[in-house]
């Protein structure tokens, strides 16, 4: 069940019509509204005499600038940006071609190294690139071609009439923290579009009303999740190449968990370094942001990092249940693109170019739908006839199983992964389904089945401030900002559930798997005579916007909702 902070009564808002609004401004959200543009002209060129207009098409962003909550490895496939904008590489904020990878398996002390790449780690002719930077170009090239970007403003709400989505409700601006307004006060718009193509990356608030509503997902390929933590390095030249990859397995996570690094030459100087951590693990304590610290540790990367200063942090979600995990893509009014509908390859970790193509066939989908004056279920389900028909369903299907082979550990999963490469993503038997993956955690009174040897990924990492951190100094690099005096965005259906039945069944997993140190339980003194208790604290102003909180806690009492819109990390550069 989804929870939501009780909004205001008797406010009367301000309304907007619109042709076509775009929840997101990512890469999925920039790719369409810059296709739904070159359409738009191109039609204008060919019918002068029945023109049709770009200034009732919206792009919606919740950060305070274009790519500000923008964070990948990243490398860019760029296969559809080719699509999209032939020849962009001659002005794309592109650092670096990649010439060279290198798949390394990690044990405690040592490394070894792949004789070998494996070919969906192959990564030649692909960009590492900030994702922060090429959103930010993206937004530029979508502003000159005449459509509006409005960043700051969060979709809060989806508006409905019956089984219609009639557009969003815009967040409300200056509500203090126990939901009354303030004298700066200024009501969120009703912006009523005919078409809304959410865009909104993984688990995004909106996308997810739309499937507690429609049940979009299949109960039996639901949609399970990553998170991947991230930090910029800078460190001497001459230890990894500008465009060098370089893929990592195994330690710190052992054989039952799953996981993998990245570390991508930026320049001579400047690193990408990150470790995603599959949000299917059974041990409650697991730290993934301590899963992250301790890679570091290694002394293969501790050689890499020697001598360097971090400089940025992030962390964000990603989809891994591939293609049999993808919900319904559309309905009356509505069209999901990018994260948000799961086109991800776990894979090959990539999703950068299955957000833009995705975003380019629903921009296609919706000026169909603006030309008929149709824009029911009916018609919009080309936009899923599109993509079946596209190269989204030639790299997705043959990798459908992946992610799932690696359920009961690395080993079955290598084997499974191996066969799926001579079957073309097939089992032996059917394919794979999949349950939400926080329902393997396992209660703390049986922790000694979890065996031993995860005491370096266990609980919150301390940090010695040079080469590992802790949880606050990491939220220090990531430029997060909220306003203080507003509701919370971490909306908790039953805080008593927190402080006791989790307490005793999970030892309140959120201060673990959090990034950002933003469950804590905190020590607070009872009644007369009674002896101290610790009660779970929401420091919701560190939040990065992950969404890890909401996908992963056991009960599914917590609901990310949107803050305040412009509130939130600064990616800038990542």
């Amino acid at each position: 069940m989804i929870h939501f902070r009780k909004p205001l009564e008797g406010i009367e808002r301000p309304q907007m019509e619109a042709d076509v609004v775009i929840v997101g401004g990512g890469p999925a959200g920039m790719a369409c509204a810059l296709r739904l543009s070159q359409l738009i002209d191109a039609h204008n060129a060919a019918h002068p005499d029945a023109p049709l207009s770009k200034e009732n098409i919206y792009v919606l962003e919740k950060s305070r600038e274009a790519g500000q909550h923008c964070l990948s490895g990243a490398l860019l496939d760029p296969r559809s940006m080719r699509e999209l904008l032939p020849g962009f590489e001659k002005e794309a904020p592109l650092d670096g071609e990649c010439t060279k990878e290198s798949v390394y398996f990690l044990t405690r002390t040592g490394k070894r190294k792949f004789p070998f790449t494996p070919p969906p780690m192959r990564d030649h002719g692909n960009y590492v690139i900030s994702i922060n930077k090429f959103v930010k170009w993206m937004a530029e090239k979508v502003e000159a071609a005449g459509i509006t970007v409005f960043t700051g403003f969060a979709a809060s709400e989806v508006l409905l009439d019956g089984d219609t989505v009639l557009g969003v409700r815009t967040d409300d601006k200056g509500v203090d923290k126990n939901g009354q307004p303030k004298a700066n006060f200024e009501p969120g718009y009703d912006l009523r579009s005919k078409v809304t193509i959410f865009c909104e990356g993984p688990r995004g608030s909106c996308t997810k009303q739309l499937n507690e509503r429609y049940h979009l997902e299949d109960p039996d390929h639901v949609q399970v999740y990553g998170v991947g933590i991230k930090e910029l390095w800078e460190v001497p030249a001459g230890r990894v190449a500008k465009g060098e990859v370089i893929y990592t397995l195994g330690y710190p996570l052992t054989t039952k968990e799953y996981g993998g690094a990245w570390i991508y030459g930026i320049s001579d100087t400047l690193l990408s370094v990150g470790y995603v951590t599959g949000l299917d693990y059974q041990d409650p304590r697991t730290d993934p942001h301590h899963v992250f610290q301790s890679f570091k540790e290694h002394p293969f990367v501790r050689s890499l990092l020697a001598g360097g200063k971090m400089v940025r942090y992030g962390a964000k979600s990603l989809p891994y249940g591939g293609w049999n995990s993808v919900p319904q893509p559309y309905g009356n009014g509505w069209m999901l693109a990018g994260d948000s509908a799961g086109f991800l390859n776990s894979q090959r970790l990539k999703g950068i170019h299955l957000a833009i193509k995705s975003g380019m066939l629903a921009a296609e989908t919706a000026f169909d739908g603006l030309l008929s004056g149709d824009a029911s279920a009916k018609q919009l389900a080309a936009y899923k006839a599109r993509v079946d028909a596209s190269w989204i369903r030639d790299e997705l299907y043959p990798v459908r199983n992946f992610h799932q082979a690696f359920e009961h550990g690395l080993w079955k999963g290598m084997m499974k992964a191996g066969l799926q490469q001579v079957m073309r993503g097939a089992n032996l038997g059917p394919d794979s389904q999949s349950h939400p993956r926080y329902q393997n955690m396992r209660h703390i009174d049986a922790l000694s089945l979890y065996g031993d040897g995860r005491a370096q990924f266990l609980g919150a990492a301390k940090g010695d401030g040079k080469l590992t951190f802790d949880k606050l100094t990491d939220v220090y690099h990531s430029g997060t900002r909220h306003e203080d005096d507003q509701p919370t965005h971490l909306v908790i259906a039953d805080m008593n559930i927190c402080n006791d039945r989790c307490t005793k069944e999970f030892g309140n997993p959120c201060q673990y798997f959090c990034p950002a140190a933003v469950y804590e339980m905190v020590e607070e003194s009872g009644e007369a005579n009674s002896a101290p208790e610790k009660k779970l604290h929401i420091n919701f102003a560190n939040c990065v916007h992950c969404k890890t909180c909401d996908i992963q806690d056991p009960y599914q009492i917590i609901t990310w909702v949107p803050p305040e819109g412009g509130g939130g990390p600064n990616y800038d550069g990542m």
